[in-house]
Order: structure tokens, then sequence, then C-alpha cells
């Protein structure tokens, strides 16, 4: 194991091991431990209490974060040339249908985000193999599968987020950057565990939400008292 610089030693000795902080209290921490040269990124990590291999316990959602995430996401738009002018106005940065397909079949994936038209799924279900391990492939539950494609591409652009339960339980998910302000952050991660313990599954025993912690792209983990996310 690598030894810790300095930078990292210093950030590590700011978040006392074993405690845990009010929202309040590590939406500013976070930004006292980074160490990152760059706009680093402020990570939400939430252990949940379901068993994902079951479908009745999935937790899946999207919301679109007060604040935004800060985050420049590049949105591909699949499609037909009579929408295009629409979704081109909506900011989207890639638009087409054929040749973005077969593009795309050629291992083509530099964008974060793809949104299509429900007729147009016959075509990009083809895509699967390259779009699924990516989480690329659109999806009507995360609204990216929309006759109203221009409106989708807005609210991505602005904020709104696609998030589901990972294998092992957790949900991990980007709520801003070091550069906002602590109100921002805490206003952002306030409103996405609010969205978590909305979307508990009936099926879900014991107890839900386990555990939950703020950091930064390169940070330690804080963690945060569950109790005090309701706190003003």
């Amino acid at each position: 194991m690598s030894k810790l610089t300095k930078k990292q030693k210093l950030a590590v000795g700011k978040v006392e091991a074993g405690k845990s902080y009010t929202l309040k209290e590590a939406s500013a921490l976070v930004k006292e431990v980074n160490y990152a040269k760059f706009d680093a990124s402020v990570d939400l990590d939430v252990r949940l209490g379901v068993d994902p291999r079951q479908a009745n316990q999935m937790v899946r959602g999207v919301i679109s974060l007060p604040h935004g995430t800060g985050k420049q996401v590049r949105v591909l738009a699949l499609v037909t040339p009579d929408q295009e002018a629409a979704v081109k106005e909506a900011g989207a940065d890639f638009v087409g249908l054929d040749d973005y397909i077969e593009k795309i079949k050629g291992g083509w994936t530099d964008v974060d985000v793809i949104i299509t038209q429900p007729a147009n799924m016959g075509k990009v279900g083809a895509l699967g193999r390259v779009l699924g391990p990516r989480s690329l492939m659109p999806n009507p539950k995360s609204g990216t599968v929309t006759n109203d494609v221009a409106t989708a591409v807005k609210e991505v652009k602005q904020g709104k987020i696609d998030f589901k339960v990972d294998k092992t339980g957790i949900v991990h998910v980007s709520i801003g950057k070091v550069s906002f302000t602590p109100e921002q952050i805490r206003e952002n991660a306030k409103d996405f565990i609010s969205t978590i313990n909305k979307l508990k599954p009936s099926a879900a025993k014991g107890v839900y939400m386990k555990s939950v912690y703020l950091s930064s792209t390169m940070s330690p983990g804080i963690k945060i008292d569950i109790k005090s996310v309701d706190e003003n």
C-alpha cells in the first residue's frame, strides 16, 4: 500500500474515526478535506438493507437536484429528423439516429446519457451489448425513452440523474462539486436521501437505510448521522 502524502494525512486527520457527523457538519467538512487540485465531485454512498437480487427489493429512481450536479453531461439524442432541431435547441451534444447507431456498433460510447423515442427502440435495442455494461441503454423508467425528447434533454442538462442500487446494496451518486457552498451540498444530499427513503420497497425488512457517507473524489468518507438529515 502506498504511503499517504502530506495533504492526504491532513485530510484524513480532519475526519474523526468512528464519529457520525450531522449532514450540516459533513457538508462543510467535505470541502475542507478535499485535497484534489481540480473541482472534485461530491459523492453520496447510501448502504441499504435490501437484496437487489430480488425484483421486489430493487431501488431505482430519478431526481432533479435543487442545485444540479455541477457536471457537464454529454447527451446523445437518437431521434428522427423531424425532432432534430428541437433537441439541438434543448442542448443535446450529439443528435442523429442511424449514423450514431452505426457509430455505437463500432464501439463509440463517448457520452454520459442517451435519450431516444419509443419508436426507435427497435433499432436501439440491438445496441444492448455495447450500452448495457456501460449503463447507457435508454430506459422508460429513467425518462430516457420518451416522445418528448427535448424536455428530457433539458432536464438532464439541468441536473436530473438516474440512480439504482448496485448488487452490494449500495446507491452511489454524485450530488455536486466541492466548489458548491456547504448549503448547496446539504440541500442536494437532503433531497436525495429523502427520495431514497420514499422508494423503500415494501418487501424490505429490518433496517432500511444502514449507513450514509459523504466524500469527494479524493477524500476520506464522512459518516452521516441519518437522524440529522431532517434538521434545519
